[in-house]
């Protein structure tokens, strides 16, 4: 995956959530692209979604805990 695909994929899931969702688009992006999240910096991959600073911890933290958990509806994306 390019750099500039995973920012698109972010910037898509903080727009297309519904009010009071943000903050779980953001946790289950940092999650479900914990991989590429190791090749690719999370706060410059969130800098280019144009996302506010605020969850760039968030990702972060979130690509961390990836590897304890599993999506519940594996196979879904966030795009």
């Amino acid at each position: 995956m390019e750099f500039q695909e995973l920012a698109d994929i972010l910037r898509g899931a903080y727009e297309a959530a519904p009010e009071g969702e943000k903050v779980v688009r953001i946790v289950l992006f940092g999650i479900e692209y914990a991989e590429e999240l190791g090749i690719f910096s999370p706060n410059r991959v969130a800098r280019a979604a144009d996302i506010p600073p605020s969850y760039y911890t968030e990702i972060n933290r979130r690509r961390s805990l990836a590897k304890y958990v599993e999506l519940k509806k594996a196979g879904e994306t966030l795009q």
